[in-house]
């Protein structure tokens, strides 16, 4: 699964699951573009090239269709080309907190904005940066594949993830360029301290293989599905969730 000589854009790169996958790509030999609107990339890609890896950072808000803009246009004039994207950047608000009646309009438009159109208007940036033999990995959620309860502005951006995901793939597939989906359960890192215990609990108990899920489990089949070999899986989402949801 090498990915040396390959270069991959990773959104939402800053922390928890962003920042692991790049280390993942890193350590397969990819040169890693990180991209987030928290600042603290920026150490992330610092420690990458302490450990002597090619990586660097930009800012990114997916919410501004402007500031994906300028990260394409940095990116086609450093780098040119790009071999990967990884659409990791996405928000997830009151987990097992509302019914779908009192979630309040500007929370629904916010997570539509940076998990849906966000990651449509990353493809469309960068795609065009990517030669036959591209991959795009979109992190999804099973979420969206159990219709998890008091989470749906969440769930709905998901599940559109999946949706464009497959249709991305018809249009993408005659430049040579796979799309796929990755949709784990809760991950346990610190952006899902706030989750309440209860629901950490349903998950855990819940999976086919019993226990918390973590960042580096998921790590290994995204760094697949970037690599050349991955053509034949474009399409599909693959709900690597340690058995929770089977499809």
């Amino acid at each position: 699964m090498s990915l040396k000589g390959r270069t991959i854009v990773v959104t939402g790169a800053a922390r928890g699951v962003g920042a692991v996958l790049a280390q993942a790509c890193a350590g397969a030999g990819a040169r890693l573009l990180l991209a987030d609107i928290l600042p603290e990339g920026e150490g992330v890609a610092a420690a990458l090239r302490a450990g002597g890896h090619d990586a660097r950072f930009m800012a990114l808000d997916l919410a501004d269709p402007a500031s994906i803009s300028d990260v394409a246009d940095n990116v086609a004039r450093h780098e040119g080309a790009v071999h990967g994207l990884i659409n990791n950047g996405a928000i997830a608000t009151n987990v097992g907190g509302k019914d779908f009646d009192e979630v309040d309009l500007d929370l629904w438009d916010r997570v539509q904005s940076v998990n849906v159109r966000g990651t449509w208007l990353m493809t469309k940036a960068m795609s065009p940066l990517m030669k036959a033999g591209g991959r795009i990995v979109n992190m999804a959620s099973d979420t969206a594949l159990w219709g998890a309860p008091r989470l749906l502005a969440y769930v709905a951006s998901k599940g559109a993830i999946i949706a464009m995901t497959r249709s991305l793939a018809r249009e993408l597939g005659p430049r040579g360029i796979g799309i796929t989906a990755v949709a784990p359960g809760i991950l346990r890192n610190e952006a899902t301290e706030y989750v309440p215990r209860a629901r950490h609990a349903l998950y855990e108990d819940g999976r086919a293989v019993p226990g918390p899920q973590r960042p580096e489990d998921i790590a290994a089949t995204v760094v697949f599905l970037l690599s050349e070999g991955a053509l034949a899986l474009t399409g599909q989402v693959l709900p690597v969730n340690n058995g929770f949801v089977f499809t």
